[in-house]
């Protein structure tokens, strides 16, 4: 999948060896692919015999060359099982898993809930999937079931293979010799296990997260490779590296120039296609050889090309004191090199999400402009195992906040930022933590939240049905966000079609502060891209300029 600038839109992509570029394979001029299911999407296309089958991003439906859908729902998760295309679809009473007849065009629906349903994955007659409750996240409870299933037949008696209270289980594959892979936090990290013959096995077992939260259906942080071998990511904190599993069990780094590694991995051959990126890099499809020598093929460059003399601000990763031991933070120092300097921290989205740790734009964008840049990984962040992810629950707003708020002060005690020129921004759920920092006394001299979240206890009622449980999980009673608490400017950027966090109680934000700005655009959705985030960034710059000139005047 590629988003294309000069199109547009997402379009699928292919790639052959000695082609020096892609080949889009997308025939239709006017479509962008892409899947909404459960509100983040996921594989919103699949390769059939007679050629791709994807989801109109626009319409949420299924079309190609043999296989089109004119439901009320929406689809995703799509996977070819022999001549079948099986996919999950849901509206607002839950989830199907629908296999489609290739031929016939036929469906039929293998099983229904009203929670969730993703990753459908057939193999030699068996099918393997993942549900979970709609009361919980995946990230908290999710399980993997199996049955016997051959094409244009019933499901047979299903089996729970791994997951449910206290567990995290996703990502189902079947190997070769019938056994079923899958990640579990059984242990309190996310690890690779094996299921063959009713016994579940650890494949690798680490203190580490070898998989990524699923926000989106469809994730692979595994590969299967020939001859039994693995390819897995490995993540501590935000540092993503590559590993390979060999048959003995071995775990065997493989070195690779990327810090940051998309949860998408896939086999080719004995080789791993993966997308990396580092600060210095922008992401770039690679496959990597697995035979000890580290390899690289680039066959899809980055779409940014960074000068080779151009002045791009490398992160440093610290460990700060906070009130819950240490978090991890990158600090990119300003281009000028000049400190103490002005600083912006950032609260990133999710809140069960993480930093990236790779080349940022945005950051640039202010670091080229004298300010450094704190990236803080919060209580509730992903990378740190379970007990760190669910340290949230309950208390959003308070622990996320100290831990930006400590990083903040550490910063300015050690000489690298300027005391009453300290910011703190944020988009969605960061955008709500800049906001609750700003409720208090501290370094902070202005907030600005993005898309910002602004009542979480509203949130669990107008949130998309996927992320209601989570808004149900961390907040508390105290957790609204309102005009009389806030102690300092804010600006609040926010677009007027945002259907994940609506506009309506950032509007009744605003029109309660003495001190605040609420900038509205116009058509535009949760996520701010192209035309929009470049008035995003300008309006957030000229807001912290405007504080630093007060402040010298």
């Amino acid at each position: 999948m590629e988003s294309s600038p000069q199109l547009g839109r997402a379009v699928v992509m292919s790639w052959r060896p000695g082609s020096p570029s892609g080949v889009r394979r997308a025939e239709r001029d006017d479509a962008s692919v892409g899947s909404r299911l459960h509100a983040y999407g996921g594989m919103p296309y699949a390769l059939l015999p007679s050629g791709t089958a994807e989801v109109d991003a626009s319409t949420a439906q299924i079309t190609g060359d043999t296989v089109r859908t004119d439901t009320k729902h929406d689809y995703g998760d799509l996977a070819r099982f022999a001549e079948e295309l099986l996919c999950v679809r849901e509206d607002h009473r839950g989830d199907e898993l629908v296999a489609i007849d290739v031929a016939t065009m036929g469906s039929r629906v293998l099983r229904s809930t009203g929670g969730f349903l993703a990753s459908p994955r057939g193999r030699a007659g068996r099918l393997a999937w993942v549900h979970w409750d709609r009361e919980v996240m995946p990230w908290d409870s999710c399980e993997v079931w199996a049955a016997d299933y051959r094409p244009g037949g019933q499901l047979g008696e299903p089996m729970r293979v791994a997951g449910g209270p206290g567990e995290s289980a996703f990502q189902p594959t079947w190997a070769e010799d019938g056994a079923l892979y899958f990640m579990s936090d059984r242990s309190g990290w996310w690890n690779l296990y094996r299921w063959h013959h009713g016994r579940t096995q650890p494949v690798a077992p680490m203190e580490a997260e070898c998989a990524a939260a699923p926000w989106e259906s469809g994730y692979a942080n595994y590969a299967l490779l020939p001859g039994g071998r693995i390819g897995m990511t490995v993540q501590h904190g935000p540092q993503h590296g590559l590993v390979v599993v060999e048959l003995n069990g071995e775990v065997r780094p493989v070195e690779v120039p990327y810090t940051f590694i998309k949860p998408f991995l896939a086999a080719v051959g004995d080789r791993i296609a993966l997308i990396g990126a580092s600060p210095t890099r922008s992401q770039e499809i690679v496959l990597v050889a697995t035979d000890g020598s580290n390899e690289l093929d680039v066959i899809r460059p980055g779409t940014w090309a960074i000068d080779e003399h151009a002045s791009v601000s490398v992160p440093e990763v610290l460990r700060v004191g906070s009130t819950g031991g240490e978090v991890t933070a990158l600090l990119y120092p300003p281009a000028s090199g000049l400190a103490p300097a002005p600083l912006i921290v950032r609260a990133h989205s999710g809140p069960t999400y993480g930093v990236d740790y790779r080349l940022d734009w945005e950051v640039q964008f202010f670091t080229a402009r004298g300010f450094a840049v704190a990236d803080v990984d919060y209580r509730g962040s992903t990378g740190y195992g379970r007990a760190f992810r669910q340290a949230l629950d309950g208390r959003w707003g308070t622990v996320d906040v100290e831990d930006c708020r400590n990083a903040a002060l550490h910063l300015i005690a050690t000489g690298r930022a300027r005391a009453g020129a300290v910011f703190i921004s944020g988009a969605s759920a960061g955008g709500y933590a800049a906001l609750r920092a700003v409720c208090e006394d501290g370094p902070f001299s202005l907030a600005v939240a993005r898309s910002a979240i602004v009542d979480p206890n509203r949130w669990t009622v107008t949130a998309p049905r996927f992320q209601r449980p989570h808004a149900a999980a961390l907040t508390h009673p105290k957790a609204k966000v309102v005009p009389q608490e806030i102690r300092r400017p804010v600006l609040l950027i926010h677009g007027d079609s945002d259907d994940i966090a609506p506009i309506d109680d950032v509007i009744a934000l605003a029109g309660g502060l003495a001190n605040g700005r609420l900038l509205r655009l116009d058509g535009v959705g949760h996520y701010l891209s192209g035309a929009a985030l470049t008035v995003a960034l300008e309006a957030e710059l000229d807001a912290y300029m405007a504080v630093l000139n007060d402040s010298a005047g």
